[in-house]
């Protein structure tokens, strides 16, 4: 229950991420730049509190806590998984990591490459002459 919560509001923080970077400006439009020519005129007008330098600061600003907020709840979510089923309850990072293997031993699988026998009867096309 509490998984599903979770990953409901990081699909809703991962949307609004995407379009507060896409509303950033690039090399000079962006949100501030929809107002009809960016200086003057528009509904955001030339005069009003939400210019260029403080739209780019709040879509900064935006950027980092939606940016954080994802991260944090990712991680959250990892462990709010139910783990009730037949599988393992714990992963492999929680017991420390993978166990090591010597690549020293012996390979208990079997070769992909056929083993081939030298029989006298066997015929071998590199060897033959013929007569020139």
């Amino acid at each position: 229950m509490l998984y599903n919560i979770l990953v409901a509001v990081i699909t809703i923080i991962c949307a609004l991420l995407i379009l507060v970077v896409l509303l950033q400006n690039g090399q000079g439009s962006g949100l501030s730049g929809i107002s009809g020519g960016g200086g003057g005129g528009g509904a955001l007008g030339g005069n009003s509190g939400l210019g260029a330098r403080r739209t780019a600061d709040l879509l900064s600003k935006a950027t980092g806590i939606f940016g954080g907020a994802f991260l944090v709840l990712c991680i959250l979510a990892n462990f709010a998984i139910d783990r009730t089923g037949d599988g393992p309850t714990r992963s492999i990072l929680q017991d420390g990591g993978a166990p090591v293997q010597d690549l020293n031993a012996p390979s208990q699988t079997q070769s992909a490459v056929p083993i081939q026998s030298n029989d006298a009867g066997s015929s071998d096309d590199s060897g033959e002459e013929g007569d020139n």
